[in-house]
């Protein structure tokens, strides 16, 4: 009878995965939403859960518009050229006495 070697290597020197900073994107917290609502829909949270899941959803509901007003409000005022673009310097205000 052959003999196989069924061994599996785990932890391989200089193999290490680089850590990043959890983070979530709008998006992602959009999706979640989403996900609460659809769940919510289908019956997936006992009625004593309901006001905590719903309290949740409101929280998160409530920080995606307020991030959505401030990224309006930020384009407006791009676009009406009080704010620099991303990466641009602000322009240098005049110094008094030239």
């Amino acid at each position: 009878m052959a003999d196989t070697d069924n061994t599996e290597i785990v932890d391989q020197p200089g193999a290490e995965v680089p850590q990043q900073d959890p983070a979530l994107s709008l998006e992602e917290l959009n999706m979640l939403m989403q996900i609460v609502d659809l769940a919510v829909q289908r019956g997936a949270f006992r009625g004593n859960e309901a006001s905590q899941v719903g309290a949740v959803f409101d929280k998160l509901s409530s920080f995606l518009g307020a991030v959505a007003q401030a990224q309006q409000a930020e384009t407006e005022a791009q676009a009406e050229g009080n704010v620099p673009e991303e990466g641009e310097a602000p322009a240098e205000a005049p110094v008094e006495g030239e």
